[in-house]
């Protein structure tokens, strides 16, 4: 599923430029992948438009949503309420389980970075509890944060895609 989902980040660089699913299904098989992970991605992209719109939200054109204060994001996003600098986001046992370690340490690191906005953070939570893997590899989990920051049309600050896509196995510490 994952191979699908990096194929269609990489040819459609905006959501928005991705063609319907049953056309995306087609172009997909001449691609050479196999029906089963198409339809599990296509699944899975579907769910992850849902949550994408569901956020109705408009982003900021010239700060990040980290940098708002409560009451510059209240009238911006009437819907949905800023997160408290003091409020804390506690991961369930499923989903503890899912992620491992590693990858909630990822999360936790974007987040702390202010690349990723908690409204993103849900919604890469979500979409990597609908993936598969039992935890979630770090691979993996950086492929979603990438088709989150896709699904909203973004793309993400330089150093930031330079860490969603370094292979960290070949890193020695010193």
């Amino acid at each position: 599923m994952f191979e699908v989902l990096v194929y269609v980040y990489e040819n459609y660089w905006q959501g928005a430029a991705c063609p319907e699913f049953d056309r995306l299904g087609r172009k997909l098989i001449a691609a050479g992948f196999e029906a089963e992970e198409i339809q599990q991605a296509l699944i899975w992209l579907d769910g992850l438009n849902i949550a994408a719109k569901g956020t109705q939200i408009s982003l900021p054109e010239a700060s990040s949503t980290s940098s708002c204060d409560s009451a510059d994001f209240a009238s911006a996003h009437p819907r949905m309420q800023a997160q408290s600098a003091s409020s804390l986001r506690i991961y369930s046992v499923a989903e503890q389980e899912h992620l491992g370690a590693q990858s909630l340490g990822f999360v936790c690191f974007l987040e702390a970075s202010g690349v990723l906005p908690p409204y993103m953070r849900e919604i890469v939570l979500d979409r990597a509890m609908a993936a598969p893997g039992d935890p979630v590899s770090l691979d993996d989990l950086k492929i979603i944060v990438l088709m989150v920051y896709w699904s909203f049309g973004e793309e993400p600050d330089a150093l930031v895609l330079d860490e969603l896509c370094d292979d960290s196995e070949g890193r020695l510490a010193h």
